[in-house]
């Protein structure tokens, strides 16, 4: 690519965005509460149209807040996902992988500016509870990475215990499952994972049916106890992922575990918003709600494809924003914007310092407070997996359609064109390929995502080596069929 073009092109991705004058200021430290539902679909809630979970909570959240219908993350799978909503980066930039196993060696660099490291510096109180997943040991856990508190699984649920983690003086140990066996290695079983608070394993292995409610007790017990000053939750819920479990209040609430799963999902949201109302926090904090990348056993509909894919149906979320007074109730936004963009934003309403580093997202603060405003993002482009690029009502991808797999069509044979070009505003479901009847269209979205790749590789920064105490036992198992958390 010429030199010129490609200034141009990268200029799209770096440019800073200011809001017009127009746009009011917001309050001076807003609490901040970001809930980050694990392989949520966008069908999987009644804001965007399900009809077998009942989402009440979440539909009371639409009511009084704004819903997103083109909200992006930055990856179709879990670790890649996390990294680019904490840092504002996209992930390939920082090198992480898009999915850390208990045997990986490396994690996200606490180098790296996370959200709950910039709100700190500001003053906030931080707290993760739930699914981390960007490395498990020191110094890539949370409690290194800006989080004053940390109480949750270090990864997916479908994984299995390293047996480095340190443990807890008074470790609860389940299912007949000894001291010995977990310090010698000899107990690494998937589905069998460790509960964490802090650097420390506290209950192995974690009874899964009781996480959702625990980690809504934990988030509330938080939300009091620092209720005078600013303070930041971060709630990634380890469901919806496989394995699905749920409490004995939400057990055959309907036809189907996936759907019990969402709607103890959606009491928890319920729980929190109503902390805040009767903490009278409501009108000063803002709530994030929105999920990894697309649903692994429930619905991305009408979008297509689900989990792993870069079809809409891996990547586009649903997503709602609520702060009472500040967010117009019952809105609608319909513009791009991303999980990259949290932190630019909330640095802008938090008083938070930018990353002295570059990062990918743009301030979002007026999509979020006046309807009609325009995206920051000319386009938002994604080198995960086989690559994609949105644009206004355009999706492209540099890539032919698949004949057979995951993102081969359904009910009809593929395209034979060498690219994808979608009209998402006609065509939802992204079932009409019109690369051919639009070159020029074509031609612009290629080189958009030619000089994202050229720019990303020029420019990739190292991650952190996890420190394994010595003569700890291997973290492989025997038998070890990974998962594709």
């Amino acid at each position: 690519m010429p030199t010129a073009r490609l200034a141009v092109c990268l200029s799209l991705f770096t440019v800073a965005f200011f809001p017009g004058p127009g746009v009011a200021a917001p309050p001076e430290k807003p609490n901040v509460v970001l809930i980050f539902i694990d392989d949520m679909g966008y069908g999987d809630v009644e804001f965007n149209g399900a009809v077998g979970p009942r989402t009440p909570n979440l539909n009371q959240m639409a009511a009084e807040g704004m819903k997103f219908t083109d909200f992006y993350v930055g990856c179709s799978v879990c670790s890649g996902s996390r990294t680019a909503l904490l840092t504002g980066c996209h992930y390939q930039r920082l090198g992480v992988r898009a999915v850390l196993f208990p045997n990986s060696t490396e994690g996200l660099n606490p180098e790296e500016v996370t959200i709950a490291d910039m709100l700190k510096d500001a003053g906030y109180n931080t707290a993760c509870v739930g699914k981390w997943h960007l490395g498990h040991l020191p110094p890539c856990l949370p409690t290194h990475q800006g989080f004053d508190h940390y109480y949750g699984i270090p990864y997916s649920n479908d994984m299995w215990i390293d047996p480095a983690n340190k443990l807890s003086d008074n470790i609860l140990l389940r299912d007949g499952v000894t001291i010995d066996q977990v310090r010698g290695g000899h107990h690494k079983v998937r589905n069998d994972v460790p509960l964490f608070r802090g650097d420390e394993v506290i209950e192995y292995p974690v009874d899964q049916s009781t996480v959702t409610k625990r980690y809504t007790e934990e988030s509330i017990r938080f939300i009091k106890e620092n209720k005078e000053e600013p303070f930041f939750l971060y709630l990634p819920h380890t469901m919806v992922h496989l394995p699905l479990a749920v409490s004995k209040e939400f057990e055959n609430r309907t036809d189907h575990l996936i759907w019990d799963a969402i709607e103890e999902v959606d009491w928890s949201v319920g729980e929190i918003l109503k902390t805040l109302k009767q903490e009278g926090l409501d009108e000063k904090t803002l709530v994030i709600f929105t999920s990894d990348n697309g649903a692994a056993v429930g619905s991305s509909a009408p979008l297509r494809a689900k989990k792993f894919s870069v079809y809409d149906g891996g990547i586009r979320e649903p997503t709602l924003m609520w702060w009472p007074q500040q967010i117009p109730a019952a809105s609608v936004c319909n513009e791009i914007a991303a999980s990259i963009d949290i932190l630019p934003t909330l640095a802008r309403l938090c008083g938070g310092e930018l990353p002295k580093r570059k990062i990918d997202g743009l301030d979002i603060w007026p999509l979020m407070s006046e309807v009609g405003s325009k995206s920051p993002h000319d386009a938002y482009v994604l080198m995960h997996g086989p690559g994609t690029v949105r644009q206004g009502k355009w999706k492209f991808y540099p890539w032919k359609e698949k004949t057979s797999g995951r993102d081969a069509p359904v009910g009809r044979k593929p395209s034979p064109q060498r690219v994808q070009l979608y009209d998402i505003a006609g065509d939802i479901g992204e079932t009409t390929n019109l690369a051919d009847k639009y070159p020029e269209v074509v031609a612009r979205m290629q080189a958009l995502y030619d000089a994202h790749v050229t720019e990303i590789e020029s420019s990739r920064r190292p991650t952190a080596a996890m420190n394994r105490p010595a003569g700890a036992p291997s973290a492989e198992r025997s038998n070890p069929k990974r998962s594709k958390s």
